[in-house]
């Protein structure tokens, strides 16, 4: 095992090569072993379907023939494969190995499997860090990367160096769960946008309008709009939703129109009317002449 020091902060040190492991070679980790042998680690990888491994040997990688041997072989153990669920079973038979080594998982989830899971590895004498990736497979390790954890944070800082290779490392919490927060949170925002794309193509299609010209004038559009955010963001954090612009009345009216249109195109609203009930919610209790971002009030 590695006696380097652990350390917290920004002032991290991570002795190069690493011993980590790659659990799950699906294409994110595909990707993230070949970053790790890029950067000059010593990697041991395992998948169930070991032919995945074939081009990760070429390079220099070693292929376990269990999840055990897998985990005895590093320090860090990475795991990457379909769900929480999963990786208790591959893990579940490593018990013994696990003690004294990192354990961070980046398979997709949600906060409470997530804090089980930490709870469990943490039984074992292992340190365990969550994350959630911002990156497709392709993107990995580029500026536009970005990769969330939380856990253990000695853990973290012990291997930031490391994992800064795959993209921003951040932070966000203690709480193993905080990161699929995060996940859930970061993602209902992505696919609100896509809704709202959606209803554009097909408002547009239905008066003759291609999706690409409509999507060009969207994204122009959104440029501008998602300027708003911060302010909306503010307001939230401070419960004062008094503004002089516009306002919760305003935008029910207008949302309204938007809703009759669409439908007079013979398109469905049921993307939008939820908003629109949202926000008449929050006119019907009084509180027209205050911010549209007030309308979280009635999600909450």
């Amino acid at each position: 095992m590695s006696d380097t020091a652990r350390t917290t902060g920004e002032n991290t040190t991570t002795p190069e090569p690493v011993t980590v492991t790659v659990i799950g070679l699906g294409n994110l980790g595909q990707v993230l072993a070949r970053t790790f042998l890029d950067q000059g680690h010593k990697v041991t990888v395992w998948n169930r379907s070991q032919d995945k491994a074939d081009d990760l040997v070429a390079r220099g990688a070693t292929l376990a023939a269990t999840p055990a041997d897998a985990v005895a072989a590093s320090d860090l153990v990475v795991v990457c494969v379909l769900d929480y669920t999963t990786v208790r079973a591959l893990l579940t038979p490593t018990a013994a190995a696990l003690a004294g080594r990192v354990v961070v998982n980046l398979t997709s989830g949600t906060p409470d499997p997530a804090r089980e899971l930490g709870a469990w590895v943490t039984g074992q004498g292992a340190a365990y860090v969550d994350g959630a990736v911002y990156a497709i497979p392709q993107t990995v390790g580029t500026p536009e990367a970005f990769v969330l954890y939380s856990g253990d944070e000695e853990a973290f800082a012990q291997y930031r160096t490391l994992l800064e290779t795959l993209g921003s490392a951040v932070f966000v919490g203690g709480d193993s769960g905080l990161a699929p927060v995060y996940d859930v949170a970061l993602l209902s925002g992505m696919y609100g946008m896509f809704a709202g794309f959606f209803q554009t193509v097909a408002v547009g299609r239905a008066a003759g309008i291609e999706a690409g010209k409509a999507t060009e004038l969207l994204v122009r559009w959104l440029k501008e709009a998602i300027a708003a955010l911060p302010g909306f963001a503010a307001e939230i954090d401070a419960g004062d939703y008094r503004t002089e612009t516009s306002n919760l009345d305003i935008n029910a009216v207008g949302l309204a129109h938007i809703l009759t249109a669409t439908k007079d195109l013979g398109v469905g609203v049921d993307l939008l009317a939820p908003l629109h009930t949202l926000f008449e919610q929050q006119v019907s209790e009084g509180h027209g002449a205050e911010s549209m971002s007030r309308a979280i009030e009635s999600l909450r």
